[in-house]
């Protein structure tokens, strides 16, 4: 597996590369984590089952296109595809573990406002749509990124929607579930975003900052949508410092009534969390939903 890897390695990047080294490194939940080097270059490589390498697909495609904005740091992917019954993903290797100080906290806001502000071409969907070219995942889970036009319809039927009908499935009761959905129009009917390139997953775990200081984002669930997903779940689990927060504002200036909409797009990813790890998910997703219906 090793050597047919280097050797797409070695295709993509031109260059002869033959590995000497490799060991585990952490790679979430969902993957297996590797750092891969000659001697002197390095690489970080996710594996996975064969199956799942659109999946990763999905994922370098995502950094790539976060990466052509040129407004925050993501590790470059370098080729995907299988070996035997494994998918995997290469990517650049990035030296994490630099100071999460105020000043790199400072400039991840402030870039993470630019690359909301970023325009894509006019005669690309993204440009008035929301949604994103193919579907990807959250977690393991499916995202589905059909393109809409109306920012609501997206998030009734391709965001909330679609996790209602997986709890279902897994048994997950939600007694007020097509309550919310009826409501979600009125919920932001004082809205009207415009289609941003969001991360789409970013909590503290999918974000850094390099040892020369350099903010970094990575394991995106991409898609453009409303800036405000992103901003939502960086307070998820626990938050990021409040200079974090002055600096993006001072950028890109929250509408009126983000405190209200953030719930509701945080709800997203608590009842992933239950598709994903069941347990007290469902608890934490029906409180939510009270709080949203108050």
């Amino acid at each position: 597996m090793w050597d047919q890897i280097a050797e797409d390695i070695s295709k993509a990047t031109g260059e002869r590369f033959q590995i000497s080294d490799h060991r585990s490194v952490g790679g979430g939940c969902i993957n297996q984590g590797y750092q891969i080097s000659n001697g002197f270059q390095y690489y970080f490589i996710k594996l996975n089952q064969a199956s799942e390498v659109a999946m990763f697909e999905a994922e370098a495609l995502g950094v790539q296109q976060i990466g052509k904005t040129q407004t925050i740091r993501v590790p470059q992917p370098i080729c995907w595809g299988t070996v035997g019954n494994s998918a995997y993903l290469v990517l650049e290797w990035l030296n994490l573990g630099g100071k999460t100080n105020a000043s790199a906290w400072e400039e991840m806001g402030q870039k993470l406002a630019l690359l909301h502000q970023w325009t894509p071409p006019q005669n690309y969907p993204g440009s008035q749509n929301f949604g994103w070219d193919i579907n990807n995942t959250i977690g393991s889970t499916p995202q589905i990124n059909t393109w809409e036009k109306n920012w609501v319809e997206f998030w009734q039927k391709h965001r909330i929607g679609y996790q209602f009908k997986l709890a279902k499935r897994r048994g997950g009761y939600f007694e007020q579930a097509e309550k919310l959905l009826e409501t979600i129009p009125q919920l932001l009917s004082d809205h009207d975003p415009k289609p941003s390139l969001v991360h789409g997953d970013l909590w503290g775990g999918n974000a850094a900052v390099t040892a020369e200081g350099e903010p970094v984002i990575f394991d995106p669930a991409t898609y453009f949508g409303d800036r405000e997903v992103d901003l939502a779940m960086t307070e998820l689990f626990g938050g990021f410092p409040a200079i974090f927060y002055q600096a993006y504002h001072q950028v890109f200036p929250l509408n009126p009534g983000y405190e209200h909409r953030k719930k509701l797009y945080n709800l997203y990813h608590i009842l992933n969390h239950f598709n994903l790890f069941g347990g007290g998910y469902a608890a934490q997703a029906n409180q939510m939903i009270r709080d949203i219906l108050r």
